[in-house]
């Protein structure tokens, strides 16, 4: 694509760690094919650019959040303040960068946002900037959102818990359990901002999605119909597009020491235990976690991530003696290089929250998973995992180590594991044909890169 060979897009992602992540990733692929990249990023959850790719040009602007503003639960008031926050500061790097000096590196092709910053809407059109959106999860959670004022009027909303176990119909498999909300908001706050996020593409030239034709094709279709005069690209799994980056966004520190003791673990045996960079769990569910684990005989590498218990700084409500009464079987770190896990041969499962990344890394990889899901989207994610794909099974009744140790040997040791490991392989394999030539991914990054050198 020598002919895209100057051409500028400026990005710039939402400042949570799923959300770069997917960003700086289809930032690399775009570059790989020839575009130019600016990242414009906030003071709050500032990027580390002598960690990333150092051919991209990095703007901070001054947006910040006290430690309590940070801490909010209420996602909307949160994306509020961000909103109103940003404007001002994003305008007046937004006239830097298209201003003459700079133009002489070659025009701005394109803006791409997060389709959380709504806000950008007005000011790329002040400029005459055309947008582009990225959602950064998955296309269910995108086709539901978009559903909302029908479930509305099927009485599914606002959720009832003695309708909590039905099966939406016009959904199906999924239950009214299962749809997307989020802690301390008020339910039709949520559905204001579900309404407003479906429909902000409306207004853009284009809506990208990190997923693929023959995973999610019944959500793609239903987003089309929802926005039929806006260009599509489902162009994932973006973390296997472009290989040839080495960098990390990661916000904190990975611990490497846990692949050294990967390798002494045998082939498929080891239980990943990750729960992300954001959730967070009571101190009665670490413990039935930590039993759960160490009953089912099985290695495991378990992330606890300081923060992660509710009132604990780390390990220090764990038994005396605890670690050392599993006899190496286990390995517990701060933060572990996620990717570089999935991909490690002695890797047979992953107890996952159900992000969207961690969700396509362990598809993407052929690792059945153990599914609890926080919050938002991620327990339609799970249903698509358990019910939809089946490459995996959710705890949907609570964390107790009982069903923890069950579960686990389930999917480890018995012969449904062995069915759950087949499918898995089997939808590893789908996701790296579409990135192939002639696959779906592969003609969507075309068409993008048409699209963009178009505008």
């Amino acid at each position: 694509m020598e002919q895209s060979k100057g051409r500028r897009v400026i990005i710039f992602p939402l400042p949570f760690q799923g959300h770069i992540n997917s960003m700086l990733e289809l930032a690399n692929v775009l570059h790989s094919r020839g575009f130019s990249i600016t990242i414009i990023h906030t003071r709050f959850n500032s990027l580390n650019p002598s960690t990333l790719n150092p051919h991209f040009t990095y703007h901070s602007i001054p947006v910040d959040f006290s430690e309590t503003e940070a801490a909010s639960r209420d996602p909307k008031g949160f994306l509020y303040l961000l909103n109103v926050r940003c404007v001002e500061p994003f305008r007046e790097c937004l006239v830097g960068l298209l201003s003459d000096d700079v133009k002489l590196e070659g025009p701005v092709a394109c803006l791409i946002s997060d389709t959380l910053l709504h806000f950008t809407r007005p000011i790329a059109e002040s400029f005459k900037l055309p947008r582009i959106l990225l959602d950064v999860s998955c296309a269910t959670n995108f086709a539901v959102l978009a559903a909302f004022p029908l479930l509305k009027e099927k009485g599914y909303l606002p959720i009832q818990d003695s309708r909590l176990e039905e099966v939406i119909t016009e959904l199906s498999p999924i239950k009214v359990k299962d749809l997307p909300k989020a802690p301390g908001s008020d339910p039709e706050n949520y559905y204001q901002l579900a309404i407003q996020v479906s429909n902000e593409p409306k207004s853009s030239y284009g809506l990208i999605l990190n997923t693929f034709e023959d995973l999610e094709g019944h959500a793609l279709a239903r987003i089309r119909r929802h926005l039929p005069n806006v260009p599509i690209f489902p162009i994932g799994p973006f973390h296997k597009c472009c290989r040839t980056i080495s960098s990390s966004s990661s916000l904190l520190a990975q611990d490497q020491s846990c692949i050294s003791w990967l390798n002494t673990q045998a082939p498929k045996s080891v239980v990943y235990v990750s729960f992300g960079s954001i959730i967070q769990i009571e101190k009665d569910q670490f413990f039935e976690i930590a039993w759960g684990l160490a009953n089912s005989n099985q290695p495991f590498l378990w992330v606890v991530r300081p923060g992660l218990v509710n009132g604990l700084d780390w390990l220090e409500a764990l038994p005396n003696g605890f670690l050392e009464a599993l006899n190496g079987r286990a390995y517990i770190v701060k933060w572990a290089p996620q990717k570089e896990v999935l991909a490690h041969l002695a890797v047979g499962a992953f107890w996952t929250h159900n992000g969207w990344n961690s969700t396509m890394e362990s598809i993407c990889e052929g690792v059945p998973m153990i599914c609890t899901p926080g919050y938002i989207e991620q327990m339609l994610i799970a249903r698509n995992v358990s019910d939809v794909w089946k490459v995996g099974l959710q705890l949907e009744h609570g964390i107790e180590r009982g069903e923890v140790e069950r579960t686990i040997r389930r999917l480890m040791v018995e012969k449904e594991g062995e069915e759950i490991k087949e499918r898995s392989l089997k939808l590893m394999e789908k996701a790296n044909r579409c990135l192939k030539e002639g696959g779906s991914s592969y003609q969507y990054w075309d068409g993008l890169a048409k699209h963009i050198l178009s505008l």
